[in-house]
């Protein structure tokens, strides 16, 4: 009798690099490793990636013309040519630079009302779209939208239950949030949409959406990036004492899935977790 396949998540794969320069270079090779694998296995490529810092970490890519498509793990309601702006800072960190055309990174509709609705000043408060059905359902419209970009990526929905990225890099902030899910958040708990939205962040702007954990756990590979001592007590948190209540403790993609840390000596000084050397 053939014994079915683990459903055990894998470990997560820890890889310290010396320096900043070391860290970008090792990111280019493993996206680029990743994007050649998928192509030959499913002749496509789908990358997610944060804000944040992030797009500095992946200047390695800069020379190479070879990554197609790119979708945002996480974004701010607001223009996208507003500093805030994940897809801003993608595009003017890393894609302006490259042969990739804007029309291959997903973005929100720059012309969706909610940007018009949260974005100025006098947007509403958290308490007054908590008290509003009428300003969830514009958000929930924003959400929708954007998983509707995956839905036409990942051919129909009903074909299944979550998309598989075949790459999602994120980010790891102080708090152990990635993307835009935050500890103890509602957020959090999502087990059916493939994009939730989120008006009363902790960190500004406080209007966002974002890849929920089922897509996130759902992928074939996902990496995190992080640099720097800052770094330091949340990633020994999250890899020495897994307790799986900091959000980023809670991406263990399912087999075959596997989820990597790609940080600097400055980052993993604390953590006892194995450190695997980084080679292709």
């Amino acid at each position: 009798m053939t014994s079915l396949p683990s459903q055990t998540p894998h470990p997560p794969v820890l890889h310290s690099l010396p320096g900043s320069s070391d860290l970008i270079e090792a990111v280019a090779k493993f996206v680029v490793k990743a994007q050649n694998e998928a192509i030959d296995k499913r002749d496509k490529f789908t990358i997610a990636l944060s804000g944040g810092s992030m797009p500095k970490n992946l200047t390695g890519l800069l020379n190479r013309n070879d990554v197609k498509e790119v979708f945002l793990a996480d974004e701010r309601v607001v223009p996208l040519d507003h500093p805030e702006s994940n897809f801003k800072a993608i595009y003017d960190e890393l894609f302006s630079k490259t042969p990739v055309n804007i029309s291959q990174i997903h973005a929100l509709n720059p012309d969706h009302d909610a940007i018009k609705k949260f974005f100025p000043d006098s947007s509403p408060s958290a308490k007054e779209i908590d008290e509003s059905e009428d300003l969830q359902d514009i958000l929930e419209d924003v959400a929708d939208e954007y998983e509707k970009k995956l839905v036409n990526a990942f051919a129909a929905r009903e074909a299944a239950r979550f998309p598989t990225f075949d790459l999602i890099l994120l980010g790891m902030g102080p708090d152990g949030h990635t993307g835009s899910l935050f500890p103890g958040h509602p957020v959090s708990k999502e087990s059916e949409r493939w994009i939730a939205y989120v008006y009363d962040s902790p960190k500004p702007p406080p209007v966002r959406i974002t890849l929920t954990f089922p897509v996130i756990n759902h992928a074939y590979r996902v990496a995190f990036i992080a640099a720097g001592e800052g770094k330091q007590d949340t990633l020994h948190q999250i890899l020495d004492s897994p307790s799986g209540d900091l959000p980023c403790a809670k991406v263990r993609p399912a087999p075959p899935g596997k989820v990597y840390w790609f940080v600097d000596d400055a980052a993993s000084g604390k953590t006892q977790y194995q450190k695997t050397p980084f080679q292709l």
